[in-house]
């Protein structure tokens, strides 16, 4: 059937896009058992505990209204521990600490108000917890950050085991419990510009005694400390020795050997580089895990694709494995098998076990179920493209794709220009509904991974240094030219999108561009000085290194702000935005609608209740990407072939 792009209707629906909305996290191996925490849309976003037994099956051991969800740096992770068949859990409502056996109810542990906890692990030998701990009790002042134990027995109070620095995560203890280490780092770095990592002994009491930093740094990120079965530190580090090594600058895996780092892998220097680390936004990542002390089980990145792999520690020799994953996170290994959060361009996210022996897989879990044919699917293809300062950048772009439907002969798409938080994260080839919708309709869509993005190397990160709202918007801005100069997308139908730091460069791209006819900004940033002024700690200082120290370069921080510049737009925006989020508070979206009606330039605004920072309600999930489509077709003129409820769009 033919039917004008963007009006091709499609079984992908919105409902659909968001009950799949399940993710997978905290993914852990507890003896023969697998545990992780499952978050679920339909739920008001709760987050449950999940466990696999084999031979039992996949079973939800978390009752309602029990929420496993940690606020640590308010992006959370790390929020459970599986230990011997009991659970320790951070519960969402009172940020407390409990625990239970499945079946029985949660006791809890900690009684300490204003703390949030998270990166649990047990100490067997003193009968306690230890984990990073943040301290929120000093009203006006800014969080403590710390180390922390609690003791099992008569506990409920946690104890400093180490401090000073303003970040702490990571914690591990040495198999035979006589050294910890852990991550720390201070402002204004992120823990993907300069971490540190340190061992500690412990006394005989469980204080800790002859720190020593082993690697880390101003120009190092260190990700993921581990120790080996028999207590050698492992971790990921983008360090730049040695020199001239392949990997150079990007994140490899070492070890300490001998009072001495060494690399556990020499890249070829013929073969791209690759990256085996993920920027650490949230706790309880992991990209490697232990099968044996000769192998380990390790995730990578090449050119934004994901690969799984066994590294023979010995003979420094990457054995590829056989997944059906093209994005990779979550890896554990244990004996004889691996388990990984993966997706492919036609599988959605799921918990997939390898037999390490055979080599052969299983999906153990889904993030929802799917029944759509292939024939709606639009597969990813990488493009590589010029850009500002004669710099190149990336992205997948994703053409229309529907059975049903073909357009008619001569028309070029409608272009959706997608944008990543962060803006340190990456756009991977992971089945993502929510691109699909889009391209089963008739649209094209573009998924950048601009300057600054991971899986690309140090160096390409700091492409984005003094350059936010600058090289970010330049890489859409000439992604988008690229697709429309080929002829394969509408030049004048052309959208940007993005959420959070991916919605400030969406509004800055439509503020001081003329490229893109229409945005759409999820809990975006309008005005940079509001963000340094009022964001939360993990991020207060993050733009000192993206835009400039403030108040110093307060003149810049204006110069990059969509707010002040109003004048200069004049191209439809829909807004979204949760009402209690404390990454990006409201008053950034509000300010921006509030000046687009009086412009008289067509907006719309809609907020949700109870969400903060990133969508967890499968309602609201539905509601927003209706509305979205429904502001597209009026803006741009097409019939919905869909059901949707009308929104309110002003000076239309």
């Amino acid at each position: 059937m033919t039917n004008p792009y963007g009006a091709w209707k499609s079984p992908i629906t919105a409902g659909m896009v968001a009950s799949a909305g399940a993710r997978f996290g905290d993914v852990q191996i507890d003896g023969e058992d697998l545990y992780w925490i499952e978050s679920r849309p339909d739920q008001g976003g709760r987050n449950t505990i999940m466990r696999y037994i084999p031979g039992s099956g996949v079973a939800e051991i978390l009752p309602q209204p029990w929420n496993a969800r940690s606020t640590a740096h308010e992006y959370g992770g790390g929020a459970m521990l599986a230990h011997g068949g009991i659970i320790y859990f951070s519960h969402f409502g009172d940020q407390q600490i409990y625990r239970f056996a499945p079946g029985k109810s949660p006791e809890a542990v900690t009684n300490e108000k204003n703390m949030r906890y998270a990166d649990f692990i047990m100490d067997r030998r003193r009968k306690r917890l230890i984990m990073a701990r943040e301290d929120h009790s000093q009203p006006g002042k800014e969080p403590a950050n710390a180390l922390a134990a609690l003791p099992l027995i008569g506990g409920g109070k946690t104890e400093i085991l180490v401090s000073g620095k303003d970040f702490y995560s990571s914690p591990r203890l040495s198999p035979d419990g006589s050294q910890l280490a852990w991550l720390a780092w201070n402002h204004p770095n992120m823990p993907w510009d300069a971490t540190e990592l340190w061992v500690a002994d412990i006394r005989q009491d469980g204080s800790l005694e002859n720190h020593r930093k082993i690697a880390g740094g101003a120009d190092e990120s260190v990700f993921q400390p581990e120790w080996s079965p028999q207590g050698v530190l492992y971790f990921v580090s983008d360090r730049a020795a040695p020199t001239g090594s392949a990997q150079a600058g990007w994140w490899n895996l070492y070890k300490l050997q001998n009072g001495r780092v060494e690399p556990l892998l020499e890249m070829d220097a013929a073969a791209p580089p690759a990256e085996f680390g993920f920027p650490q936004w949230v706790f309880g990542m992991s990209a490697y895990g232990f099968e044996s002390e000769e192998c380990l089980i390790c995730g990578y990145t090449r050119g934004g694709i994901w690969y799984l792999a066994r590294l023979d520690v010995a003979g420094k020799k990457l054995e590829a494995l056989a997944v059906p994953c093209s994005a990779i996170s979550q890896v554990r290994a244990g004996s004889g098998k691996a388990v990984v959060s993966g997706a492919s361009p036609t599988q959605i996210p799921s918990l997939v076990e390898i037999n390490l022996q055979t080599g052969n897989h299983r999906v153990l879990r889904r993030s929802g179920e799917l029944t759509i044919g292939p024939g709606y699917f639009s597969l990813p293809e990488a493009i590589t493209f010029d850009t500002g300062g004669g710099q190149k950048a990336h992205g997948f772009f994703y053409p229309p794709r529907n059975q049903d439907f073909t357009a008619p002969e001569g028309a070029a798409p409608p272009l959706i220009v997608m944008i990543h938080g962060g803006p340190t994260a990456a756009a991977d080839t992971g089945l993502k509904l929510k691109i699909q919708y889009w391209t089963s309709r008739g649209f094209a869509a573009l998924n950048v991974n601009y300057r600054g993005s991971s899986g690309y190397g140090r160096a390409y990160r700091e492409l984005l240094n003094g350059q936010w709202g600058v090289a970010d918007v330049e890489d859409c801005v000439y992604g988008a030219k690229y697709l429309a100069e080929r002829g394969r997308v509408d030049a004048t139908r052309m959208i940007i999108t993005g959420g959070s730091a991916g919605g400030f460069t969406a509004l800055a791209a439509l503020t001081f561009h003329d490229v893109f006819s229409a945005g759409s900004i999820y809990y975006g940033i309008s005005d940079l000085e509001a963000l340094a002024r009022d964001t939360h700690k993990f991020e207060s200082r993050y733009t000192d290194r993206l835009i400039a120290p403030y108040p110093e370069k307060r003149e810049i921080y204006a110069q990059r702000s969509p707010i002040h510049f109003i004048d200069r737009l004049a191209r439809p925006v829909i807004f979204f935005q949760g009402m209690d989020d404390k990454v990006v508070p409201p008053n950034q979206s509000e300010r921006m609608v509030q000046a687009l009606r009086k412009k008289k330039i067509p907006v719309a605004y809609l907020t949700f209740q109870g969400e903060g920072h990133g969508f967890r309600r499968s309602e609201n999930l539905r509601r927003a990407l209706e509305a979205e489509y429904y502001f597209y077709a009026r803006v741009f003129g097409f019939e919905i072939p869909d059901k949707i409820d009308a929104i309110a769009i002003e000076n239309l």
